[in-house]
Protein backbone atom coordinates (compact mmCIF):
# COMPACT_ATOMS: atom_id res chain seq x y z
CA UNK A 1 0.00 0.00 0.00
CA UNK A 2 2.43 2.65 -1.14
CA UNK A 3 -0.37 5.24 -1.32
CA UNK A 4 -0.57 5.09 2.47
CA UNK A 5 2.93 6.53 2.73
CA UNK A 6 1.78 9.71 0.94
CA UNK A 7 -1.41 10.30 2.93
CA UNK A 8 0.24 12.49 5.59
CA UNK A 9 1.45 14.84 2.85
CA UNK A 10 -1.97 14.96 1.19
CA UNK A 11 -3.80 15.60 4.46
CA UNK A 12 -1.30 18.25 5.55
CA UNK A 13 -1.73 20.13 2.26
CA UNK A 14 -5.52 20.05 2.67
CA UNK A 15 -5.25 21.13 6.32
CA UNK A 16 -2.89 24.03 5.55
CA UNK A 17 -5.25 25.10 2.79
CA UNK A 18 -8.09 25.32 5.31
CA UNK A 19 -5.91 27.17 7.81
CA UNK A 20 -4.31 29.73 5.52
CA UNK A 21 -6.12 29.85 2.15
CA UNK A 22 -9.82 28.93 2.36
CA UNK A 23 -11.35 30.00 4.56
CA UNK A 24 -8.02 30.93 6.16
CA UNK A 25 -7.54 33.12 9.19
CA UNK A 26 -5.75 30.61 11.40
CA UNK A 27 -2.92 32.94 12.44
CA UNK A 28 -5.32 35.63 13.69
CA UNK A 29 -7.49 33.03 15.42
CA UNK A 30 -4.43 31.47 17.10
CA UNK A 31 -3.18 34.85 18.32
CA UNK A 32 -6.56 35.58 19.88
CA UNK A 33 -6.77 32.07 21.36
CA UNK A 34 -3.31 32.26 22.93
CA UNK A 35 -2.73 35.95 23.75
CA UNK A 36 0.12 35.19 26.17
CA UNK A 37 2.29 34.05 23.25
CA UNK A 38 0.74 36.14 20.45
CA UNK A 39 4.06 37.93 19.76
CA UNK A 40 5.70 34.57 19.11
CA UNK A 41 3.03 33.51 16.60
CA UNK A 42 4.56 35.12 13.53
CA UNK A 43 4.14 34.65 9.81
CA UNK A 44 7.80 33.62 9.57
CA UNK A 45 7.35 30.94 12.24
CA UNK A 46 4.27 29.55 10.47
CA UNK A 47 6.18 29.39 7.19
CA UNK A 48 9.17 27.61 8.77
CA UNK A 49 7.12 25.11 10.78
CA UNK A 50 4.79 24.27 7.91
CA UNK A 51 7.61 24.01 5.36
CA UNK A 52 9.46 21.64 7.71
CA UNK A 53 6.32 19.53 8.12
CA UNK A 54 5.83 19.32 4.35
CA UNK A 55 9.49 18.34 3.87
CA UNK A 56 9.27 15.60 6.52
CA UNK A 57 6.09 14.27 4.91
CA UNK A 58 7.80 14.12 1.49
CA UNK A 59 10.86 12.42 2.94
CA UNK A 60 8.70 9.87 4.74
CA UNK A 61 6.73 9.15 1.57
CA UNK A 62 9.99 8.54 -0.30
CA UNK A 63 11.07 5.97 2.29
CA UNK A 64 8.33 3.63 1.01
CA UNK A 65 10.48 3.05 -2.06
CA UNK A 66 13.67 2.41 -0.11
CA UNK A 67 15.10 -1.01 -0.90
CA UNK A 68 16.67 -1.41 2.53
CA UNK A 69 14.53 -2.95 5.25
CA UNK A 70 16.11 -0.65 7.85
CA UNK A 71 15.07 2.43 5.88
CA UNK A 72 11.51 1.14 5.57
CA UNK A 73 11.40 0.37 9.31
CA UNK A 74 12.61 3.89 10.05
CA UNK A 75 10.03 5.17 7.58
CA UNK A 76 7.20 3.39 9.39
CA UNK A 77 8.32 4.85 12.72
CA UNK A 78 8.53 8.30 11.11
CA UNK A 79 5.09 7.85 9.49
CA UNK A 80 3.54 6.91 12.83
CA UNK A 81 5.25 9.82 14.58
CA UNK A 82 3.89 12.25 11.99
CA UNK A 83 0.43 10.70 12.25
CA UNK A 84 0.52 11.12 16.05
CA UNK A 85 1.67 14.73 15.66
CA UNK A 86 -1.19 15.40 13.23
CA UNK A 87 -3.68 13.72 15.56
CA UNK A 88 -2.47 15.90 18.44
CA UNK A 89 -2.97 18.90 16.17
CA UNK A 90 -6.60 17.82 15.73
CA UNK A 91 -6.97 17.74 19.51
CA UNK A 92 -5.48 21.25 19.68
CA UNK A 93 -8.02 22.54 17.15
CA UNK A 94 -10.96 20.88 18.89
CA UNK A 95 -9.96 22.19 22.32
CA UNK A 96 -9.38 25.65 20.87
CA UNK A 97 -12.76 25.64 19.15
CA UNK A 98 -14.51 24.60 22.36
CA UNK A 99 -12.67 27.13 24.52
CA UNK A 100 -13.14 30.07 22.16
CA UNK A 101 -16.59 29.01 20.98
CA UNK A 102 -15.38 30.07 17.56
CA UNK A 103 -14.38 28.16 14.46
CA UNK A 104 -10.68 27.36 14.44
CA UNK A 105 -9.50 27.41 10.83
CA UNK A 106 -8.21 23.87 10.34
CA UNK A 107 -10.57 22.07 12.72
CA UNK A 108 -12.62 20.46 9.94
CA UNK A 109 -9.70 18.84 8.11
CA UNK A 110 -7.99 17.99 11.40
CA UNK A 111 -10.97 16.04 12.69
CA UNK A 112 -12.05 14.59 9.33
CA UNK A 113 -8.56 13.59 8.15
CA UNK A 114 -5.93 13.58 10.89
CA UNK A 115 -7.74 11.47 13.47
CA UNK A 116 -8.87 8.72 11.04
CA UNK A 117 -5.44 8.75 9.37
CA UNK A 118 -3.66 8.11 12.67
CA UNK A 119 -6.16 5.46 13.76
CA UNK A 120 -5.95 3.61 10.46
CA UNK A 121 -2.17 3.91 10.14
CA UNK A 122 -1.44 2.64 13.64
CA UNK A 123 -3.90 -0.23 13.11
CA UNK A 124 -2.49 -1.08 9.68
CA UNK A 125 1.19 -1.17 10.60
CA UNK A 126 0.56 -3.05 13.85
CA UNK A 127 -1.97 -5.47 12.34
CA UNK A 128 0.40 -6.38 9.51
CA UNK A 129 3.32 -6.86 11.90
CA UNK A 130 5.36 -4.11 10.27
CA UNK A 131 6.05 -2.34 13.55
CA UNK A 132 6.39 -3.41 17.15
CA UNK A 133 4.11 -2.16 19.91
CA UNK A 134 7.14 -0.53 21.52
CA UNK A 135 7.97 1.46 18.38
CA UNK A 136 4.31 2.41 17.85
CA UNK A 137 4.03 3.57 21.46
CA UNK A 138 7.24 5.60 21.21
CA UNK A 139 5.98 7.19 17.98
CA UNK A 140 2.67 8.05 19.63
CA UNK A 141 4.43 9.66 22.59
CA UNK A 142 6.94 11.62 20.51
CA UNK A 143 4.41 12.78 17.91
CA UNK A 144 1.72 13.42 20.49
CA UNK A 145 4.03 15.63 22.52
CA UNK A 146 4.36 18.23 19.74
CA UNK A 147 2.19 20.85 21.43
CA UNK A 148 4.11 20.47 24.69
CA UNK A 149 7.49 21.30 23.19
CA UNK A 150 5.97 23.86 20.79
CA UNK A 151 4.63 25.74 23.83
CA UNK A 152 8.12 25.65 25.33
CA UNK A 153 9.56 27.00 22.08
CA UNK A 154 7.12 29.92 22.17
CA UNK A 155 8.15 30.76 25.75
CA UNK A 156 11.84 30.65 24.80
CA UNK A 157 11.18 32.87 21.77
CA UNK A 158 9.36 35.40 23.95
CA UNK A 159 12.21 35.52 26.46
CA UNK A 160 14.86 35.96 23.75
CA UNK A 161 13.25 38.95 21.98
CA UNK A 162 12.16 37.14 18.86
Amino acid sequence: MTWLWWTPLATVVLHMSEEFAWPGGFAAWDRSYRPAIRKSITRRLHIIINAALLLVCVQTGLLARAPEVEAQSFGIAAWLTIAALLCSNAVFHVIGTVRTRAYSPGVVTAVALYIPLAAFGFWYFLHHGQVSWLTATAAAIVGGSYHFWAALLHKVRLHHAL
